[in-house]
């Protein structure tokens, strides 16, 4: 009897917060935040870890304001890492301004903040959450059109580690925001510019000029860029995904520049209405030098009839074992397009769309 007792106090006390700690960590908040209501033991077991309260996700909830307030101001939450509040509701300028007043504390470690899609957040609202997450690295504020210039000089004066940045949708922000982006993180790793109409070719330039640590840069449906621009492209050495979909002034020769970018793993060409079979060749080409250069996986040339077979048969030569996404729908030029023809030209596709 003693030894069955002893065994049970042993799987209560040892066994089972083991394997809740290794369960927990592969569920969803919603659903460990559940568990703290089963009982007090498995309450305080859960608590007593603190690598499962790094997250606070209230992605597309309501009361997302006041939720995050009330989490902010619990123990447990004390070393938060990263906050998602993506596509929530109710989250205003005026909870972000309790939160830097009430809970400063729990803000210190933050690494992560998205705030995509929080319409209601203004340039006030930057200014007060961003001076009490002085270590940020990663900042997302994608679809605001209520910051502008003013909110990203906050950013800017507040938070100095950042390396991914998104402000994709942000269609109030102008030349300042990115020379103040250019000028605060040289060493920025990610950066969307998703339909940032306002930007014009100096803007891109003082970043292509100055974050040379960029992997990431998506340029998504701008089309006010012209190859003055583009070519400086050719400056980031460790460039590895390009969304450049909808250039409509991109021409061979800038291509040309861009193919200098020997490490690209990703390069999205739709609607580049100016690009020819030149300009693909030339980033074809581009992978012949050195065999790690060989390592193009994804690339769209999607609705660009200026391409035609000759193009296809470049990138094959060059990158017939790595490409495994391929979009020519709309490349009228190119003949070669059934399922079967394009396998015999990349044998690793598995993702392609092919103009109907």
């Amino acid at each position: 009897m003693e030894v069955e007792v002893a065994d049970d106090v042993t799987w209560s006390r040892e066994t089972v917060p083991k394997v809740l700690k290794i369960v927990s960590t592969r569920l969803a908040q919603r659903d460990l935040i559940s568990l703290l209501l089963v009982s007090p033991w498995l309450n305080a077991t859960l608590i007593s870890h603190p690598s499962l309260w790094l997250l606070i996700d209230f992605r597309e909830m309501n009361d997302a304001g006041n939720r995050l307030i009330a989490a902010l101001s619990l123990p447990r939450y004390r070393h938060v890492k990263q906050i998602n509040l993506e596509f929530s509701q109710d989250i205003e300028d005026k909870h972000l301004q309790i939160i830097k007043d009430k809970c400063l504390d729990s803000l210190q470690d933050l690494e992560v903040l998205n705030l995509n899609s929080c319409q209601k957040i203004s340039d006030k609202g930057v200014e007060d959450i961003t001076s009490a997450c002085t270590n940020l690295k990663v900042f997302s504020i994608y679809w605001n059109v209520r910051v502008t210039d003013t909110g990203i000089t906050h950013l800017v004066k507040n938070c100095k580690y950042i390396i991914d940045l998104n402000i994709s949708g942000c269609k109030n922000l102008s030349d300042k925001s990115l020379q103040l982006v250019a000028q605060t993180y040289p060493e920025l790793e990610v950066l969307n510019l998703t339909r940032c109409v306002k930007l014009t070719d100096f803007g891109l330039q003082q970043i292509l000029n100055s974050c040379s640590s960029l992997q990431s840069l998506n340029l998504y449906a701008l089309s006010s860029f012209t190859d003055e621009a583009y070519k400086r492209i050719s400056l980031l050495a460790h460039l590895k995904f390009l969304d450049l979909c909808g250039a409509q002034n991109l021409s061979d020769e800038g291509l040309s520049c861009i193919a200098r970018c020997n490490g690209l793993l990703s390069l999205s060409l739709t609607w580049c209405v100016r690009v020819t079979d030149v300009g693909v060749i030339a980033i074809a080409e581009s992978c012949t030098s050195l065999e790690y250069l060989r390592k193009i996986q994804n690339c769209s040339l999607f609705g660009i009839v200026g391409v035609t077979d000759a193009c296809l048969d470049s990138l094959s030569r060059t990158c017939s074992n790595t490409i495994t996404t391929l979009d020519v729908n709309g490349c009228i030029g190119i003949k070669r397009r059934s399922r079967d023809e394009l396998l015999k030209l990349f044998p690793k596709l598995r993702c392609f769309k092919v103009h109907s």
